[in-house]
């Protein structure tokens, strides 16, 4: 007993000796977990994530991966579009800590095929230029609308890159976004629907592999926009 009473006190000193730090991700969950009358502890049991790690996403002390935040949403119940907002994952920025953290294995896995990825890169560059021409037509603008959803649906729909072209889908439909915004978005949402693979599936058998690249260099751009 003497014992569920220390470790009681020791959550909540990780979870409030450090407001000063907590990230906006970490405040929506302590609130969560105040409103639900939960702990830490508790919280682990149900999402599987160790008490340590949730302090530390909590106390904005390590970043919070989508598999994280897929956990947290379905044991806490809230919307993951909320949990994705709190780190910048859906409004005009776009760009999220695991993008860059995909490019990074990207990377370390062309790498053991012997592939240079500088050179994919490039090759995916030109085309996304060629698409973002594109994107700025009605013709671009309508495949967009008309055949986006049709191929997330025959791509099964899911994975972190195609949850990331999806909330840049969202972002492209919006009545309010800049053109010269919505042509960027554009290019990688038509790099995806066109298959203008520059990594052959034979060459390399993991999908959206090229399709991660594209949407990287969209979210820089619109990062540094």
């Amino acid at each position: 007993m003497w014992g569920d009473v220390m470790l009681k006190n020791e959550e909540q000193m990780d979870i409030s000796a450090e407001d000063a730090n907590v990230s906006e991700l970490g405040r929506l969950i302590k609130t969560s977990i105040a409103g639900q009358s939960l702990s830490i502890r508790k919280l682990s049991k149900l999402t599987g994530i160790s008490s340590s790690t949730l302090s530390r996403i909590i106390n904005n002390k390590q970043a919070a991966n989508m598999s994280h935040m897929k956990k947290i949403s379905s044991k806490l119940g809230i919307p993951i579009e909320q949990l994705l907002l709190t780190v910048g994952i859906g409004d005009s920025k776009q760009v999220s800590h695991d993008s860059y953290l995909i490019l990074t294995m990207i990377r370390d896995i062309l790498k053991a095929f012997e592939i240079d990825i500088d050179t994919i890169t490039g090759d995916i560059k030109k085309e996304l230029h060629k698409f973002e021409k594109y994107a700025k037509t009605e013709e671009g603008k309508k495949l967009i609308c008309n055949d986006f959803k049709s191929k997330v649906d025959s791509s099964n729909g899911e994975g972190l890159i195609i949850e990331q072209l999806n909330l840049l889908y969202q972002r492209f439909c919006r009545e309010d976004i800049d053109k010269d915004e919505q042509a960027v978005i554009g290019s990688a949402l038509l790099y995806f629907i066109l298959s203008a693979d520059v990594i052959p599936d034979y060459v390399f058998p993991i999908g959206y592999i090229d399709d991660a690249i594209a949407v990287n260099l969209v979210a820089r751009r619109l990062t540094l926009s």
